[in-house]
């Protein structure tokens, strides 16, 4: 029996709660990504009190100790929202011993606006921006980097730019529109490129990203 259990391939399971909506996605690790399973939820403020029976739905607790990596998005996104996939995350990480990739929602929506541009033109800089209500706007930036994992850098880590301020960027902005189901597959192609090169994936790095107070939130 505990030769069977010994050969259940790991899984990879990815979390993204850095909108309204919470994403979810769970495959093999090392298997393609037509093997993936990935199920939005719009919970809202009901994420606290939702967000393990919604994991569940996909990964039932029981296979948890089957995990071999993970991956969470880190924002940015909501106080508690974001806080609470990062906590559930670097818990299972810390408790279970595998790899935990943190990754920037920005730079998830970047490689999706991306992804129809040639990856030669490095250099290119996209400006990413989420407009607040009465707050002013979230702006962060991306490129093509061969060196970086995937393909694609985070040029500046999205930063809060006031009502009024200048955001000193060089080019339009797109706006930072977070699709649950979609930046949680890059999360789990991001955790699969770096379960292929063995890349070391410390929990204790992984902390939500807030640009604003986390009294406002997003």
């Amino acid at each position: 029996m505990s030769g069977a259990a010994s050969t259940v391939q790991p899984l990879l399971l990815a979390l993204h709660s850095s909108s309204e909506s919470l994403g979810v996605a769970v495959q093999p690790l090392g298997e393609p990504v037509a093997t993936a399973r990935v199920e939005s939820f719009p919970l809202g403020r009901r994420l606290s009190n939702e967000l393990l029976p919604c994991v569940e739905q996909l990964l039932p607790a029981v296979q948890w100790p089957q995990l071999g990596r993970l991956a969470v998005a880190t924002g940015p996104g909501g106080f508690t929202g974001t806080r609470l996939t990062v906590v559930l995350a670097r818990t299972l990480a810390q408790q279970l011993a595998i790899p935990l990739h943190g990754f920037s929602s920005f730079l998830l929506i970047a490689r999706r606006l991306l992804a129809s541009q040639s990856p030669h033109e490095v250099g290119q800089r996209l400006w990413l921006e989420q407009v607040l209500p009465r707050r002013g706007s979230v702006v962060g930036c991306y490129g093509f980097d061969p060196a970086a994992l995937g393909g694609v850098a985070e040029l500046e880590l999205p930063r809060l730019v006031r009502p009024g301020e200048s955001w000193g960027g060089d080019g339009p902005c797109a706006a930072a529109v977070v699709d649950p189901e979609a930046d949680a597959l890059q999360l789990l192609e991001l955790a699969q490129l770096a379960q292929a090169v063995d890349l070391a994936g410390p929990w204790a790095p992984v902390l939500p990203l807030y640009p604003t107070s986390p009294v406002e939130g997003l």
